[in-house]
């Protein structure tokens, strides 16, 4: 396990290492974006009820992109963190999310390419399920994190549209705690940390100014394990709105949906099994074009 932890991390220095290469390199290009949102409520003697509230979150997204002759490759970053606090609620985490992918493309024929895909995801922090225990942690750092490798074809029809077919996936599910792994949770078995997986994934991205200073950025993946349960397909979906008022200010929407049929959801009664989780933030603030 401590090898594949290892291995993660070569593999991130080495994908940080790409993404400082667009300014030194006329091939590349580079381009991103990071935000600061705060929100905050103040009540006093309010006769309509209420408490007041202060909402931090901070995201950064990424690109970098090289294309060269036949050769393609696309880079993306992506870091999300936020907290809210309450009175009565204390600080609780309301953003977590690590995301790194890269595909390189050989171009067989217009807009075709040959590729092979590598992505990884995990969060900074512990997680809750506040509804059941506000004291154990569902989740952390490398539990879960998720690395897929890849082969097949991207189209790219449109400079705005890009899609990856990779008929040939492995991904990997790391649950690199203890008391996780002994649980069972993300479909690990029972004291393992790791569920490994082989199957096809398709993913589609979007990237579109619809209209002047507004941009819309959407992601969905869709993965089926060849191995267990074909028909129960994986999805992923991320959408990032963009709204740019002015050289500093911004308003940004962003909307994440998932379902995964190894990841059981437990309810106030007990129960627990698969569920379409959906997150959705709206926020206001600095924002910086990188």
């Amino acid at each position: 396990m401590k090898k594949s932890i290892y291995i993660i991390f070569f593999l991130i220095g080495n994908y940080c290492t790409l993404l400082a290469q667009p300014g030194q390199n006329p091939y590349w290009e580079g381009k991103g974006i990071t935000a600061f949102n705060l929100s905050q409520a103040s009540l006093s003697s309010w006769s309509a009820g209420g408490e007041s509230a202060l909402g931090l979150d901070a995201l950064l997204n990424y690109s970098a992109d090289f294309k060269k002759e036949r050769h393609l490759l696309n880079n993306r970053l992506e870091l999300a963190y936020g907290l809210n606090r309450t009175e009565s609620n204390g600080t609780r985490k309301t953003n977590d999310k690590i995301y790194l992918s890269s595909t390189y493309g050989y171009q067989m024929a217009k807009n075709f390419y040959l590729s092979g895909l590598l992505t990884f995801q995990t969060q900074f922090a512990k997680g809750y399920n506040y509804e059941v225990s506000r004291d154990s942690f569902i989740s952390k750092f490398m539990a879960p994190a998720y690395l897929m490798i890849g082969a097949g074809v991207t189209w790219t029809p449109k400079p705005y549209f890009t899609a990856t077919f990779s008929p040939a996936s492995w991904r990997g599910t790391f649950v690199a705690n203890n008391r996780l792994s002994d649980a069972g949770a993300f479909g690990v078995k029972k004291g393992k940390h790791l569920l490994s997986e082989f199957g096809a994934n398709l993913k589609a991205e979007v990237q579109y100014e619809f209209l002047k200073n507004m941009t819309i950025y959407s992601r969905v993946d869709l993965y089926c394990n060849y191995l267990d349960q074909p028909q129960n397909i994986d999805v992923r979906w991320d959408v990032l709105l963009n709204m740019k008022i002015n050289n500093w200010f911004s308003t940004n929407l962003t909307t994440n949906l998932i379902y995964d049929n190894d990841v059981k959801i437990t309810q106030k009664n007990g129960s627990a099994g698969p569920r379409v989780q959906f997150k959705e933030i709206l926020g206001i603030g600095l924002q910086f074009n990188l």
